[in-house]
């Protein structure tokens, strides 16, 4: 299979969901694909009204329902691995999420908007990508919570 001929939903459903699943993600009530972040900023010219463009989050990852923790952007393979990192990021910064992943099929970049990595941006391959506990304790270290208050957090 030649993945420079798949398109960009190609690549999803026949690597980065797979990969998201490897790692342990559930499909159904840990992963959202495409997300509306906003409908666009509303342009006023006059009496004349538009709308800019729509932003649309590829996958927002949640540790539990309404704690998002993690945003991936997913590109063709026409483009490299790392073309959709900024485009993650500031999805990421929107939704104040600290994880912010691109991917083009072939692995994944990883930028840590937390602070807390000794390197903000690492390459990943397809099976390297992180699990939810693995993020939800680099959250927690992020978000200062404490053991006592985990517990809390996590409730229905």
């Amino acid at each position: 299979m030649d993945k420079k001929s798949l398109s960009e939903q190609d690549i999803c459903s026949k690597f980065i969901t797979p990969a998201l699943l490897q790692a342990g993600w559930d499909s159904i009530s840990q992963i959202r694909e495409q997300v509306t972040i906003t409908k666009g900023r509303i342009k006023v010219r006059g009496k004349l009204v538009s709308r800019g463009k729509v932003k649309r989050a590829d996958y927002i990852l949640y540790y539990k329902s309404k704690i998002p923790i993690a945003i991936v952007e997913a590109k063709d393979n026409n483009h490299s691995v790392a073309d959709g990192i900024q485009q993650a990021i500031g999805y990421a910064e929107s939704l104040d999420v600290p994880f912010a992943f691109s991917s083009n099929g072939d692995g994944f970049v990883f930028h840590d908007l937390s602070g807390n990595s000794s390197s903000p941006e690492v390459n990943l391959g397809l099976d390297e990508f992180p699990s939810p506990e693995e993020l939800w304790s680099r959250y927690c270290v992020w978000k200062g919570f404490t053991s006592v208050e985990e517990p809390i957090i996590l409730q229905d």
